[in-house]
């Protein structure tokens, strides 16, 4: 499902913040944002852009520039982070309907192109970028999860459900796939041609991806994160570059595989998979608590340091359920 970066939203929730006079904290949908005392009441429709949300220079978001302002290339704008007012987390920014002249707006409505936002990419290094091939192919998912705070919605119909936990790696997305005898490599957005420096293939090379995938007779998608020098700041402190799968995609039945088959195959093929948190668990009552429960050290953390993991990404062995939960304290000490 394509993220909308911005959206009309309903006010739920508006508390006061303890020691503050001038600000207070709404929530929307499943995020916190911190707002100015009785710029808004419980019930307005607003609008919501996300963190990660890249606002153009224009002036009704000047207000941003000291906090916000980054240049990539020739393109520049204000980037919405994570961060914290008066020890309360604030994620995204709420904007008044009336910046919008379309008055039948609805709730859910994406109206980022309106307003000219976009999602913030930071740069990628040439050994990652390569060289295009062409887009992302139609016949693989992307891999981008959606947040759990988006499902606000739907969370209470997951109680009960039991499902396994994985670590969400900071790294970089990559996919190879094997169909019809064609073997391919992707970064999140395009497939790469082959290139004697580019770094998804020369991993690739290294574990005979390839090769493993043909020897199963079947049109498969490996999906992983890759880590390492060059990548994300090397966060684990990596000699060169490693990868860790977290899907096997079935091209010709359109579908995932389980928890066990994925498992099972990824172990058959000499591969490594993300680390596995918890093959059992019980889903807290609240998206609060369970924002408390994605902090801690990765399980890739260095012997001599502890590295705040990224979050994790919770799913149901069927895959009905499947979401991410990214830690607010990653996001916190994020540059």
């Amino acid at each position: 499902m394509e993220r909308k970066l911005a959206s009309i939203v309903v006010i739920d929730h508006i508390a006061p913040i303890p020691g503050a006079d001038m600000i207070e904290v709404a929530t929307v949908k499943g995020w916190k944002l911190v707002i100015k005392k009785q710029e808004y009441k419980v019930g307005d429709l607003a609008i919501y852009c996300e963190i990660d949300a890249f606002l153009p220079v224009i002036p009704a978001f000047e207000f941003l520039r000291k906090s916000s302002y980054r240049q990539i290339g020739e393109k520049e704008g204000f980037r919405l982070k994570t961060i914290k007012f008066r020890g309360q987390i604030s994620q995204g920014l709420l904007l008044p309907i009336s910046m919008l002249p379309d008055i039948s707006l609805q709730p859910g409505d994406d109206v980022a192109a309106q307003l000219g936002i976009t999602k913030y990419e930071a740069p990628i290094p040439a050994a990652l970028a390569g060289m295009m091939k062409g887009g992302f192919p139609s016949f693989i998912p992307k891999t981008d999860e959606e947040r759990i705070q988006n499902l606000s919605d739907q969370y209470a119909t997951y109680n009960g459900e039991l499902c396994y936990v994985t670590e969400k790696l900071d790294g970089s997305s990559v996919t190879y796939y094997h169909r019809d005898g064609e073997f391919g490599v992707c970064s999140r957005n395009l497939e790469l041609l082959e290139t004697a420096d580019n770094t998804l293939w020369k991993v690739a090379r290294q574990l005979d991806i390839a090769a493993k995938l043909a020897a199963t007779g079947r049109n498969l998608a490996l999906q992983g994160e890759l880590f390492g020098e060059g990548i994300q700041g090397n966060p684990y402190d990596l000699r060169g570059q490693s990868i860790r799968f977290y899907n096997v995609f079935n091209i010709d039945s359109g579908e995932y595989f389980t928890m066990a088959d994925f498992v099972g195959l990824i172990q058959e093929l000499g591969l490594q998979h993300v680390p596995i948190l918890d093959n059992a668990f019980q889903l807290p009552g609240t998206i609060d608590e369970l924002l408390l429960i994605a902090e801690g050290a990765s399980v890739l953390s260095p012997a001599h340091r502890k590295v705040e993991r990224e979050g994790l990404v919770i799913r149901s062995a069927d895959r009905r359920i499947s979401f991410k939960v990214i830690s607010n304290k990653f996001l916190l000490e994020e540059a």
